[in-house]
């Protein structure tokens, strides 16, 4: 039991850190800093390679588990993991369980948004540059008739 519980904290340990890094890339795409955002990029790359081997251990523990309970390794429970045992390794196992489930969701929401944030920033610079080459994009009309705009000026040229 000490094998999964010294587990748990490294995971909870790496999913701490990659939830730093994921609220810092998103406060880098608040304030449009690029190389802060690539730079956060080459961060959680890092450490996703640390949670791979992570995710190695877990499925080693849960493939032994699964072996000495005679089971099938997707039918191990973290409960199945710890058995009948109420001590203390056993709750501080399901508190870093339940922290970790509580940081992965965390950081799904904040990559969410860091996705959303960035393809806004994608279709801005999109519009822009459509607008400073002269190419707008077509639309629909309300009848849903296609249309072709006319090129707009970001510049007053007039000056």
């Amino acid at each position: 039991m000490t094998a999964l519980v010294s587990h748990l904290d490294r995971q909870v340990r790496s999913s701490q850190r990659l939830l730093q890094i994921v609220l810092a890339q998103s406060e880098a795409i608040r304030q449009q800093d690029t190389e802060a955002v690539l730079a956060q990029l080459g961060e959680v790359q890092a450490e996703l390679g640390n949670r791979a081997q992570l995710e190695q251990e877990r499925d080693t523990l849960i493939r032994e588990t699964a072996t000495r309970l005679g089971v099938a390794p997707d039918e191990v429970t973290l409960e199945a993991m710890l058995g009948r045992t109420e001590d203390e390794q056993a709750t501080r196992a399901r508190s870093l369980s339940a922290e970790l489930r509580g940081l992965l969701g965390e950081i799904e929401r904040v990559h969410g948004q860091n996705r959303v944030l960035i393809r806004q920033e994608l279709s801005f610079l999109g519009h822009l540059m459509r607008v400073l080459s002269g190419t707008p994009q077509g639309s629909y009309s309300p009848l849903g008739e296609t249309t072709v705009p006319q090129a707009a000026n970001a510049v007053d040229a007039r000056a």
